[in-house]
């Protein structure tokens, strides 16, 4: 059975969705992963842009609640925003919580923002690189990313 692992955001509208959608990219034949919101407010258009640079389509994806999860097992629950850990309800069944703070890319000026949504999503890629080599002990010939680096140290990230 595939591990579970849910990426808990405020908004699930830009980094818990783009942790989603990479790991899936990544390697998605070794998980079942899923995506949500303390607070879902709708999947932010730069989402969508930066993610569809890759090949990665998430226009048809919908921003979900954390309530839709309540009681479902878990191997891993993450944390990628810190209001969300701050807020985050209790999931029991979970094996692991773990919290991976990003910057919000939306929070930037509009001049900005692009550069900032990519930014993220290549900070996002390179940890979730990292966690299946290291936590999850995936080969790197197991893994199909775009920027990451496939040592197992780690860089400060």
């Amino acid at each position: 059975m595939k591990p579970r692992i849910l990426f808990l955001c405020t908004g699930n509208s830009a980094r818990s969705q783009m942790a989603e959608a990479l790991l899936t990219l990544i390697a998605g034949d070794h998980f079942d992963v899923a995506s949500a919101g303390t607070h879902p407010v709708g999947v932010h258009p730069m989402t969508v842009a930066v993610m569809k640079e890759l090949g990665v389509e998430r226009s048809g994806y919908r921003s979900k609640s954390v309530q839709e999860f309540i009681g479902q097992q878990f191997d891993y629950v993450i944390t990628v925003c810190d209001r969300a850990k701050e807020t985050c309800p209790i999931f029991p069944s979970a094996s692991r919580l773990l919290h991976w703070s990003f910057d919000d890319p939306a929070s930037v000026t509009e001049a900005v923002r692009r550069e900032a949504f990519v930014r993220v999503r290549d900070e996002i890629a390179d940890r979730i690189c990292r966690f299946c080599l290291q936590e999850m002990r995936l080969s790197p010939a197991a893994l199909t990313c775009y920027c990451c680096v496939t040592d197992t140290t780690d860089r400060g990230r």
